[in-house]
């Protein structure tokens, strides 16, 4: 009998095709009452593992557990996990309702069920129309209703924003989001990074088949450099008094303005008053979901601009000499930029160190969620969840 946790461990999990690993040594654990982002390159093992954790390829070595035991010993597995891996599968012309109900009879669930989940996800006004005239959003949204039959406790979604409007990606986001804060468990893989980073509390990033992070995703934001971004009326007047409180991490950006890692900007505003220097914008820069996807996936991650994390041409203050520049391996440092005294003459050139086993490092506490987006409103038949959660009639 499983346990109930609504948790999802993948230990040591590894797949091989032959010759080819497409999984290997993968460890991750999905916690209820949050959605968890599950992250990487095409060719990451993403959909091979959630297969693996739906019982649909047997793995190699390792284990993949819902509740604590494998898929395949769930006693009523709809009623534990809604998946949808692809939104395909429907007879194009039966109607969304009968659609629902026959999936709803081979489950155990009455009639009653189809026309709760067609408003749950939106489609309560097209229930008779036939799924084969629907777009491709509307197919996700029938896919999630199927999902959503069983009542499961944990939603397990590839690419489920994938043929949604603007309008559907914002109710997917505030849906998603409502189900986990009712002490569900959620996991969806996606490659919308921007809508990711506004919808997970949690993300997991594999790349060639194995973990990168695995943590809450404003650990991964704390654990990476900031840069406080300045524009001064006397930039050497503050330099020298950053020099002084020795912070060496500076770099000149060619709008004017200095980058300055390790600090907080009230530090910042503080030296530059107490030097006379008068400070005419002030901002913290901090690297978003998807640089730090990169970081992680590709290792040789080419900045966009002279704003982005690195100095600009020529050089600048503690960077490499020469046009342009190039993160390294293991950048952006689990620990932060280094603070180092400079040699007689000028600013240090950074070093940033290799990456260590665990980066970065998970754990810390469990972020609260995203609110949901101001303003918007659901679309037609779209319900919140009651006291009694996401059931309905089942």
């Amino acid at each position: 009998m499983h346990d109930g946790s609504g948790r999802i461990v993948v230990q040591q999990l590894t797949k091989q095709f032959g010759a080819v690993v497409a999984v290997q040594n993968l460890s991750f654990v999905v916690e209820p009452g949050s959605v968890t982002g599950f992250l990487g390159p095409n060719g990451a093992g993403k959909t091979t593992t959630l297969r693996m954790l739906l019982g649909l390829v047997k793995p190699t070595a390792g284990s993949a557990l819902i509740n604590g035991v494998p898929f395949g010993g769930l006693g009523h597995p709809a009623r534990v996990v809604g998946a949808v891996l692809e939104a395909q599968g429907f007879h194009p012309s039966r109607s969304a309702r009968d659609h629902l109900r026959v999936y709803g009879a081979a489950i155990g669930v009455d009639d009653m069920r189809a026309d709760h989940v067609l408003g749950l996800v939106g489609l309560a006004a097209a229930g008779n129309r036939s799924a084969g005239g629907f777009s491709l959003g509307m197919k996700q949204r029938l896919a999630l209703a199927t999902a959503l039959l069983g009542d499961p406790q944990i939603l397990v979604l590839d690419e489920p924003a994938n043929g949604l409007d603007p309008e559907g990606i914002a109710w997917l986001r505030q849906f998603l989001q409502s189900y986990a804060r009712a002490g569900r468990t959620v996991l969806i893989s996606s490659h919308l990074l921007a809508e990711v980073e506004q919808t997970v509390d949690q993300v997991v990033i594999i790349s060639h088949g194995q973990t990168r992070y695995n943590g809450p995703l404003e650990n991964l934001r704390r654990s990476q450099a900031s840069r406080v971004l300045v524009q001064p009326s006397d930039a050497n007047g503050l330099m020298t008094a950053l020099r002084a409180a020795e912070i060496y991490n500076v770099e000149a950006l060619p709008d004017g303005r200095l980058a300055i890692g390790g600090v907080e900007a009230k530090q910042v505003a503080d030296l530059a008053l107490k030097a006379g220097v008068s400070v005419y914008g002030i901002e913290e820069e901090r690297v978003n979901l998807e640089q730090l996807y990169f970081a992680m996936t590709n290792g040789q991650y080419q900045a966009a601009g002279p704003n982005q994390y690195g100095p600009p041409p020529g050089g600048g203050f503690g960077g490499p000499p020469g046009g342009g520049y190039q993160q390294q391996p293991g950048f952006p440092p689990s620990g932060g930029f280094p603070q180092q005294q400079p040699p007689s003459g000028g600013f240090p050139q950074q070093q940033y160190p290799p990456q260590q086993p665990g980066y970065p490092p998970p754990g810390g506490q469990q972020p609260p969620g995203y609110p949901p987006q101001q303003g918007y409103q659901p679309p037609q038949g779209f319900q919140q969840p009651g006291p009694g959660g996401f059931g309905g009639n089942a």
